[in-house]
């Protein structure tokens, strides 16, 4: 019952999640970091997510990283750009 007050009142998941999507993209501020922790802390769906979260951006790292002729560092800013865009960030 306390977890989900808590739960509730600092950070809702769907917050957390933006805010897990955020940090991929680009730097949170060291706020919301300490709130994502603490809520990262209490509910193991989040955990869960970020984990996931964390495996698939080391998989679409190595892929890019073995076909750079194929796609630029400018490519990959523009497409960043775009996702903050619409993140509305």
């Amino acid at each position: 019952m306390i977890r989900k007050i808590l739960h509730t009142m600092f950070l809702p998941c769907s917050e957390a999640t933006l805010l897990m999507e955020k940090r991929n993209a680009r730097s949170i501020t060291a706020r919301e970091n300490r709130m994502l922790s603490l809520h990262l802390m209490i509910c193991k769906w989040c955990r869960m997510y970020n984990e996931k979260l964390a495996l698939l951006d080391q998989v679409f790292k190595k892929t890019f990283s073995q076909n750079e002729t194929e796609i630029n560092g400018s490519e990959i800013q523009d497409f960043k750009n775009k996702m903050i865009d619409k993140l509305n960030f």
